[in-house]
């Protein structure tokens, strides 16, 4: 039988297999910074990018079915491969037995939604999870949207741990990143456009500029996932409302909260408290 969760007004939920999903956090709240936030690392269980479909949308599901119950109305899953591989079926199967008032939104749609407005070629590439690659994800949500674009994808293993490990401006970095560049310019050479489809990469930029010509433009998500919740509320006044505004941060990691602190200083460049909590089976 269902929880009954609570009705009264709470924070907006965001949600990442580790700690990528800090950048989300930051483009929202440097856009929206009135309204309460609560922030869940599954830690413990990262990295999602060579799981299953079935497992990461269970971890995925575990997740926000907690942050409802924490007093979330909605949830962003700011991770790219909780969002090619598990939003449609939180969206179409979870949501209507949990409570079909609540929203669950993805990262992937807001970035297929502008890039038709930033490539001139028709030409672009995805960096990002191996997870999120072999999904198609973008492709198909740029297909709908664009049919005209030319999707070309390359996943990057080892740039995660790069970011994590506090490796990413480290003289060693340089052949992880130029080497997937070189292998995405050369599937298309034609590319005038690169999204980075994993919310660690941003915190590579300067190792990506690098290796990037001068004219291809980089896509970090961030900005475009807060405009797109920022008209979101515009069309949903009704889940506008249900977001409680006092300009409060709550951290929740899977893992030990010490290690998430130090670690989130890398993306967030701040002291934060944080929290120890469990969801589910750690498997």
């Amino acid at each position: 039988m269902p929880k009954v969760l609570p009705e009264a007004p709470g924070p907006i939920g965001i949600f990442d297999s580790g700690y990528g999903g800090l950048t989300i956090l930051h483009g929202i709240r440097s856009l929206l910074p009135q309204y309460d936030y609560i922030y869940l690392g599954d830690n413990a269980r990262a990295p999602y990018g060579s799981r299953s479909f079935g497992i990461v949308y269970e971890f995925t599901r575990q997740a926000v079915m907690c942050l409802f119950e924490m007093g979330c109305h909605i949830v962003i899953l700011g991770c790219n491969t909780a969002s090619a591989k598990a939003l449609r079926t939180i969206q179409q199967n979870d949501l209507p037995l949990a409570d079909a008032g609540r929203r669950v939104l993805g990262i992937i749609r807001p970035t297929a939604e502008i890039i038709g407005n930033l490539t001139e070629t028709r030409h672009i590439g995805i960096l990002a999870t191996e997870g999120t690659i072999k999904s198609e994800s973008y492709n198909m949500e740029i297909k709908k949207l664009f049919p005209d674009i030319k999707v070309s994808g390359v996943a990057c293993p080892f740039w995660v741990p790069l970011v994590e490990y506090n490796e990413g401006n480290s003289p060693g970095a340089d052949y992880f990143v130029e080497k997937r560049i070189k292998q995405l310019l050369k599937t298309d050479s034609d590319i005038d456009t690169i999204i980075l489809g994993c919310t660690h990469y941003p915190l590579l930029l300067p190792k990506i500029r690098k290796f990037v010509p001068n004219n291809i433009r980089i896509v970090s998500q961030g900005d475009y996932v807060a405009n797109s919740l920022k008209n979101y509320f515009i069309r949903h006044p009704e889940m506008e409302g249900k977001c409680t505004k006092c300009g409060k941060v709550q951290y929740l990691t899977t893992e030990d909260p010490d290690r998430f602190r130090e670690t989130a200083q890398i993306f967030l460049h701040e002291n934060i408290e944080v929290e120890n909590i469990s969801l589910g089976s750690m498997s």
